[in-house]
């Protein structure tokens, strides 16, 4: 029940609203009649709502409003009433309610400060103004505060703070110095919003003593100065580059809410160096275009006039060469109340409806409230005609007692709207605007407006005569707007006279009479043409004009659009314009413009001046337009046009092509009406009834076709019934039980007269019916409802308009709406021809149960399962779409051995029929498909595995595999072909007594009844002999172990006789390595045919130098690295020379740590054995030397600690000081020590290596001789070692100096 009262309660407030739009009342703004009306007050000047004033000047609140009679002005304060009279300070303006507070007289503004409004009052009703706040402007001075010197490192970030004292309204802020000269800001250095100063980063030119920020008071016009602040920036080497850390905001997100209509400002800073650059993006958007400006070196986004659109998560991204950081902004769009409608003063009469709406939005929702007269509606005296409904107040049956002020208050949290509407209920006869017997004159062929401005209440009815005694004015020939005007659309020379305008309501009856008077146009018929003149000769323009009698028109010249130049050689005619001794500067276009009262118009032409005389040459061009069109014998289906034609410039005129323009129709659109010779300026023309029409003539040659003529007087024919009917009828269905009639509409000169409507007709076919009619306009679409399922109609569409009927139109044969067939194809058969296709047959359906226009046939078919594998899988179905009647179709593309079901349906214009019950059908074997796959695995020196997996489609039962291989050899010949066949039911194979390091090709293939299906190929090669290679153990770098292969019987023997085949793409895989200290053993898998060289690239890891290069024998797969950094990553890879871009993936290797000593046999190096015997002979003669000196019983310190230098080559004997080591004779028994060369440097390095012996010695210095003998260190004084290394005081022993070379 209360739904229904809710739609009821809606209808009524429609009605009403329509009401009012059709029966309220605008008063004419017309000085005397406004001075006579009684009004309601209106507010037409206030103060603003936040009103903040100079404390040090007089207050002035204002408010003016209107009203008749005058209103009268009260004031309330803080919500209580404000008594004018016992303030001696506060006065009112006369006839005004402005207020005027006398402060500087000795008033204090504060004393003022309050919530105002002003109210309104007449007898009609009262009006107030807005909420006015009154705060007086407040700038007070900076708290006093003790400011420490900044101490900042270069580089890092700083914030000097402002903290400016709060005003009213807030100042504005700037940093200066003592100089009162701006601080210049950057990118690095800027002011935030909140008036702080930033710094990215400090730089020395920061230091200064005088940073001074200033609040600016714009109310007051004072400035306020904080105290200066000191930086001073101290400088530390290397300065420490930062990525970006944000100053302002803080965190990773914040918020921002903001009102509809305002700025929004969005910052962020940020401190690195090198200084960040910031960017804004919107999440999930982009920046409003036209609104968006970046500010404060785009550390400011601001966007103007915000909309709940703008709301959204706003990015900041600080950037600098280290990195970034962001900051995300939500931003929320929230709106102060704003109208959508606001209320409109209302006019009514008594007893007449009306109604005032007010509509308005905002974020969130704002509340609407009514009041009258300035009090809530709710404690308002009561009026029965008034009915409050949400945001719409409705009046019924008003009378002269309703007439009040109503103030509509919208407001939500972020403000408040208030406006007033009052309604002013008048009783006033009607009352003709319009000044008695004005007259009016226009140019045949335009429009001409005849006003009639009224007034009256109730809203009076207008009514226009022609002629004192003349009939209503009605019809298509006139306009009639709503504010009285009456236009005539196209005046005639017969629509001139007097017309008298009536108003008229239930109060009484006024008329006016004005006077209509229709001139003819003004024409130039003798247009000025283009000149080309010798310098110094003289020209002439003509301009020829024909115009109305009664009219005066002045005649203008222009050249180029400007006053002619004021020159004695420029002669000014009556028809013409003539300039004597032309020069140079007289090219240019030259204008005769036509001015009347009433209409304008103009004509130009272009003058060329030439130096020389021109060669006397015959000049064609296009014929000049014809002009001074006339009209004769006039009559209703036929007139007579008649023309003059223009200069034919040379070249005869051949034609003459007529065209005519519809300005009832068509205005604008010129149509081709005929074609007349070039010899003939008259021809008849035939009209059709109910055309206002408008001729043109252009004339043709043999160089081309003129511009149009000016087109010749209106002519509006008289109206008759259409001479044809509407083209393209059909009759079709849309429908199972309608008929859908279409035709394509007469254009608008076919009409022949007012009132063109359709005459439309349709009966069944066959059937003994009469014709049923209907007539419809404006609509090219008729839907006859209630048909009988698709049967045949005869249809016909008949124009007529006001003055009768077209002639009678033929008929056409349309079907009723189809519906779905009812029977599904009958006897479906299936003949399976082969494994992948089909013949499908059925019955045809009566073609009464196909109730439609028969399509064909569709053939639904699926598979259900594979007969080989018996799994069912997703069921996809596949149509095929057989056109018209026929009763059979191939199915294609099948599978084999499988299983399928298929059904037929017939198709209509409306769809599928049922389906035929489902038929059954199963496909043959057919071959396999290749095996899934085939992979060779385990080679070895005479054997390969083989394993395969089973065709993806089996197309039946498998029977068997065959495989078929062949070797090839080194020039990619095949050898002879072995076949072996493999049960069914096998996934692999070991084939054996294979030829070692050999290729192979092998040929695979899946076998069912029906045959062999499409075969897979591969290629594996049997590795070499590998008696003699070193692969890498499972601890690689602590030695090697050798990988054996088995071998199996003889299998099968391949004696290849070879033929040619292309050579295999190779690849080089499984690359290892085994790292000792200063060598790896790299070995490797090779796939191909045989090739020359193979090469080793290595490098540091890790570094941008180029890689070394080791060329490796072609029939090894493995190589030793040399020389290599102990306790270094490497990183490796192989290649094979002559193929371009042809290598293994990288691989990374670690050298061992260095070792105290190392055992390196090179005693197989040449170089080795040439040096040894030289050295051999100076150790026979150190050993002389030190035997001599032993027997003197001499004593001499041996260096304490040899080097064990990891280089496995012998050193050069040292020359730095030329001498030899010394040596003991104390403990001669003993052998001598064998070592190394010390370095330069005298220090010793400790080496590891995993087959040193130097773990079997007591510490770093026992060591091993080759024999295997201990050497100890001997020295006949003990010396304390230095703290930097194993030094000796002494000079070093010459047999130790030597025995570093063994």
């Amino acid at each position: 029940m209360m739904k229904k009262m809710s739609i009821s309660t809606s209808k009524t407030s429609l009605v009403l609203f329509l009401c009012q739009i059709i029966s309220a009342l605008d008063v004419p703004l017309d000085s005397k009649l406004l001075e006579e009306l009684s009004q309601p007050p209106t507010i037409t000047q206030q103060s603003p709502k936040d009103y903040i004033v100079d404390p040090r000047e007089n207050i002035v609140i204002q408010c003016e409003a209107k009203g008749k009679p005058p209103p009268s002005f009260s004031w309330t304060r803080n919500g209580t009433h404000f008594d004018i009279d016992k303030d001696a300070q506060v006065t009112m303006k006369p006839n005004s309610g402005t207020l005027v507070i006398n402060i500087m007289n000795g008033g204090k503004a504060e004393a003022y400060e309050g919530v105002y409004q002003c109210t309104a009052r007449n007898e009609r009703g009262a009006a107030i103004s807005n909420n006015i706040i009154v705060r007086p402007s407040r700038s007070p001075l900076w708290t006093k505060e003790k400011l420490e010197p900044n101490h900042v490192r270069e580089g890092d970030s700083l914030v000097l703070h402002c903290r400016p004292p709060v005003g009213l309204p807030p100042p504005i802020i700037f940093w200066m110095d003592n100089a009162f000269q701006r601080l210049p800001q950057s990118e690095r250095v800027s002011q935030g919003l909140n008036g702080d100063l930033y710094f990215s980063n400090v730089q020395p030119e920061d230091t200064r003593e005088d940073y001074i920020c200033y609040a600016r008071f714009n109310h007051t016009q004072t400035i306020q100065q904080k105290q200066p602040i000191s930086v001073k920036v101290f400088s530390t080497k290397p300065v420490t580059e930062r990525q970006p850390v944000l100053l302002t905001p803080t965190g990773s997100t914040s918020t921002k809410v903001e009102l509809r209509g305002n700025v929004l400002l969005l910052e962020c800073i940020a401190a690195g160096l090198p200084t960040p650059v910031i960017r804004w993006i919107k999440e999930g958007g982009e920046l409003p275009a036209n609104r968006t400006f970046f500010e404060n070196f785009k550390k400011t986004l601001k966007i103007i006039d915000v909309s709940e659109a703008d709301s959204g998560n706003y990015k900041c991204i600080a950037r600098n060469a280290l990195g970034s950081v962001h900051h995300v902004i939500s931003v929320t769009v929230k709106a102060a109340p704003y109208w959508i409608t606001a209320p409109r003063n209302l006019v009514l009469s008594p007893g007449e409806d009306g109604t005032l709406i007010c509509r308005a939005n905002g974020n969130p929702k704002p509340s609407i409230s009514w009041l009258a007269n300035g009090v809530p509606i709710a404690i308002a005296p009561e009026d029965p005609s008034r009915k409050v409904d949400g945001d719409t107040i409705i009046f019924s049956h008003v009378q002269e007692r309703s007439s009040a002020v109503y103030q509509c208050n919208a407001s939500n949290e972020y403000g408040y709207l208030l406006a007033n509407a009052f309604v002013n209920v008048l009783a006033e006869p009607p009352r003709i605007l319009t000044p008695a017997n004005k007259l009016y004159q226009v140019i045949a062929d335009s429009p001409a407006l005849l006003d009639c401005a009224y007034f009256g209440s109730p809203k009076p009815e207008i009514e226009w005569f022609k002629g004192v005694k003349g009939s209503i004015l009605r019809g298509n020939e006139y306009v009639f707007h709503d504010n009285g005007t009456l236009e005539i659309p196209v005046a005639q020379k017969n629509n001139a006279g007097t017309y008298t305008c009536v108003a008229r309501n239930k109060l009484g009856k006024i008329q006016n009479e004005v006077q209509l008077e229709i001139k003819d146009p003004t024409m130039i018929i003798k247009q000025p043409e283009y000149k080309v003149i010798q310098r110094y000769g003289q020209v002439s323009f003509e301009c020829i004009i024909k115009h109305d009698s009664t009219l005066l028109p002045t005649v203008t010249w222009l050249k180029d659009n400007d006053e002619l130049p004021d020159d004695e050689r420029f002669l000014v005619g009556k028809d013409n314009l003539t300039i004597m001794n032309v020069t140079d500067k007289d090219d240019g276009t030259y204008t005769c413009i036509v001015n009347t009262t009433l209409d304008s118009v103009s004509a130009s032409a272009v003058l060329t001046v030439v130096a020389a005389p021109p060669t006397p040459a015959i000049i064609y061009a296009r014929p000049n337009p014809p002009f001074d069109l006339e009209l004769t014998g006039q009559l209703e289906r036929s007139i007579d046009l008649s023309w003059l034609p223009g200069d034919e410039n040379n070249s005869p005129i051949t034609s003459f092509v007529i065209e005519f323009e519809d300005a009832l129709h068509e205005p604008g659109v010129w149509r081709y009406q005929t074609e007349v010779p070039g010899s003939q300026t008259t021809a008849q023309l035939k009209l059709s009834p109910y055309v206002n029409y408008s001729f043109r003539v252009i004339a043709v040659n043999r160089i081309g076709r003129s511009q149009p003529s000016e087109p010749s007087e209106q002519y509006l024919t008289k109206s008759a019934s259409p001479d044809e009917n509407p083209a393209n009828v059909q009759g079709i269905g849309s429908e199972p039980d309608n008929l859908v009639i279409t035709w394509e509409p007469l254009k608008g000169f076919q009409s022949n007269g007012p009132g063109l409507q359709y005459k439309v007709s349709w009966r069944q076919k066959d059937v003994d019916d009469e014709w049923t009619s209907v007539i419809v306009a404006n609509v090219s679409k008729y839907i006859v409802s209630g048909t009988p399922t698709f049967v045949p109609y005869e249809v016909k569409v008949q124009a007529l308009n006001d003055l009768g009927y077209a002639p009678e139109p033929s008929e056409v044969i349309g079907h009723s709406g189809e519906d779905l067939p009812m029977v599904a194809p009958g006897n479906v058969q299936v003949h399976v021809i082969n494994s992948t296709l089909a013949k499908v047959h059925w019955d045809p359906v009566p073609l009464k149960s196909v109730r439609g226009h028969l399509q064909g046939y569709k053939v639904y078919y699926w598979k259900v399962q594979s007969l080989s594998r018996r799994s069912r899988r997703h069921v996809e179905k596949k149509i095929l779409t057989f056109r018209g009647n026929k009763t059979f179709g191939m199915l294609p593309g099948l599978e084999p051995y499988s299983s399928y079901k298929l059904n037929v349906r017939v198709v209509n214009g409306k769809g599928e029929g049922p389906a035929s019950p489902d038929k059954v059908f199963k496909t043959p074997e057919g071959v396999p498909s290749s095996p899934s796959f085939l992979k060779i695995t385990n080679p070895t020196l005479d054997s390969l595995t083989l394993e395969w997996g089973s065709p993806t489609h089996p197309n039946g039962v498998l029977t068997s595999y065959t495989l078929k291989f062949q070797p090839i050899n080194n020039t990619h010949e095949l050898g002879p072909l072995v076949e072996i066949r493999i049960p069914a039911n096998e996934s692999s194979l070991i084939l054996k007594n294979l030829n070692y390091s050999t290729r192979y090709k092998f040929y695979f293939n899946a076998q069912t009844s029906v045959g062999s299906g499409s075969q897979i190929t591969e290629e594996a090669v049997t590795i070499m002999d590998e008696a003699g290679i070193l692969r890498p153990a499972v601890g690689a770098g602590k030695g090697y172990s050798e990988i054996l292969f088995a071998t199996s019987p003889v299998m099968h023997t391949v004696r290849p006789t070879f033929y040619k085949v292309q050579p295999l793409y190779p690849r080089i895989r499984n690359v290892t390595t085994a790292a000792a200290e200063t060598y790896a053993n790299i070995s490797w898998e090779y796939e191909g045919p045989d090739h020359a060289n193979f090469y080793v690239e290595y490098g540091v890891a890790g570094s941008k130098e180029d890689w070394k290069k080791e060329i490796v024998n072609g029939s090894r797969s493995f190589f030793v690295l040399k020389g290599l950094t102990p306790g270094t990553a490497y990183k490796v890879r192989v290649g094979a020379e002559g193929l371009s871009g042809f290598r293994s993936s990288e691989d990374v290797f670690e050298t061992g740590p260095a070792m105290a000593s190392r055992q390196v046999d090179i005693a197989t190096q040449g170089w080795f054995i040439g040096l040894m015997c030289a050295v051999a002979l100076l150790i026979l003669i150190l050993l002389i030397v030190c035997f001599i000196r032993r027997n003197k019983g001499g004593k001499y310190p041996v260096k304490e600690k040899e080097d064990a230098h990891a280089d496995p080559e012998i050193q050069p004997m040292k020359e730095d000081d030329g001498t030899f080591g010394e040596y003991s004779d104390a403990e001669d028994h003993k052998p001598l020590k064998k070592g190394s060369r010390t370095p330069s440097d005298r220090t010793v390095k400790k080496e590891d290596s995993d087959d040193s012996l130097v773990d079997y010695g007591e510490g770093v210095n026992g060591q091993f001789n080759e024999d295997g003998s201990f050497i100890g260190q001997y020295s006949g004084k003990k010396e304390k070692e230095p703290a930097e290394g194993n030094e000796s005081s002494e000079a070093p022993s010459p047999v130790n100096a030597m025995n570093s070379f063994v």
